[in-house]
């Protein structure tokens, strides 16, 4: 019998790793948007997320969500920089996240500063 519930236990921690390594590793899709940064902050109670959004159109009427993982401090100090401003954000997109990772399945791995195609000099 003890042999049988270690055995499930085992089990258990094993699907649950497999699941973890899955989320956290598996990319769905790469891609790159351009906006202007309207957002970026940290948030949460529990565990503290960069969280941001762009505004890809002149009213604002497509946002775009993103988070950003802590491990990326040059990404998150460019941002804090280009608040504001029109930026090209390079992304993964996951299947799925923990809440101590982000809010969003979106994560920016490089941003750039780019000039706004509204405005013309």
């Amino acid at each position: 019998m003890k042999k049988i519930i270690g055995l499930i236990i085992v089990a258990i921690f094993a699907i649950l790793g497999i699941y973890y390594a899955f989320v956290y590793f598996a990319t769905y899709s790469e891609g790159v948007r351009s906006g202007e940064l309207i957002k970026f902050s940290s948030k949460g109670y529990i565990a503290k997320t960069w969280e941001g959004e762009i505004s890809q159109g002149i009213s604002g009427a497509q946002i775009f969500s993103f988070s950003v993982l802590d491990k990326d401090k040059e990404v998150i100090e460019k941002l804090q920089e280009y608040q504001g401003q029109y930026v090209k954000l390079h992304y993964i997109e996951r299947y799925s996240t923990f809440f101590w990772l982000g809010d969003s399945k979106y994560f920016v791995t490089e941003v750039k500063k780019e000039k706004s195609p509204h405005l013309r000099n």
